[in-house]
């Protein structure tokens, strides 16, 4: 039987409320939900927001400042378009101009910038928030073999704009990227759960793209 969907207006409304904002929470809520269910969108969509939720209530203890880390999660892939190449920059400029505009807490919109920009994973974070942000979001890599082809799929789905010889190139170089990052999950519970399958899983589909 799958599991039930999970209420994303209810995670909301109660980080809203926890960190006393002022102003309506629906707002902003409805052009996140809307920027996720954008049709172009196969991974980087409400699933994989709901699914990081789910990992981090699993990790919530381990972190220094969660609710940094909520925040950033639901920012984290607010702005995505695949040929853009500031995504994330994008993101965490709005997630500082919403916190900032409903009265957070100056600190909490810098933590939460420094968080999504940390997901452009172009380097294992020093900050240990950051690096369980960044844990979350490539839990996809070691997921069932069934699920990560689903995934790798569903980014040849975003990417449908690249030929497909400058896609394989492109996607191998990340991959193997990836596979060379020791450890590549940095978090012990996340690691022990998920290092060995992702590295099955990225030298699979390695094979597969250079076949």
């Amino acid at each position: 039987m799958p599991a039930p969907a999970r209420d994303l207006w209810a995670d909301w409304i109660r980080l809203w409320r926890r960190e006393r904002l002022r102003g309506p929470a629906a707002p902003c809520f409805d052009a996140l939900l809307a920027r996720y269910s954008e049709p172009a969108r196969a991974y980087h969509n409400r699933t994989h927001l709901a699914k990081m939720l789910a990992q981090f209530d699993a990790v919530r203890a381990q972190a220094q400042r969660p609710e940094a880390v909520e925040w950033a999660l639901w920012f984290h892939d607010a702005v995505y378009d695949a040929r853009r190449g500031d995504n994330e920059a994008q993101s965490a400029a709005w997630a500082a101009r919403e916190l900032e505009a409903a009265g957070a807490k100056r600190d909490l919109a810098a933590a939460v910038v420094r968080l999504i920009l940390a997901t452009r994973h172009a380097a294992a974070p020093a900050e240990p928030d950051a690096r369980m942000l960044c844990d979350l979001d490539l839990s996809i890599l070691g997921a069932p073999p069934a699920e990560f082809a689903a995934y790798d799929r569903a980014i040849r789905i975003e990417y449908a704009w690249v030929d497909e010889a400058a896609y394989r190139r492109g996607r191998a170089g990340v991959l193997r990227a990836f596979l060379l990052r020791r450890p590549l999950f940095h978090f012990p519970d996340l690691r022990a759960k998920l290092e060995a399958q992702a590295r099955i899983n990225l030298q699979n589909a390695l094979h597969g793209l250079e076949a």
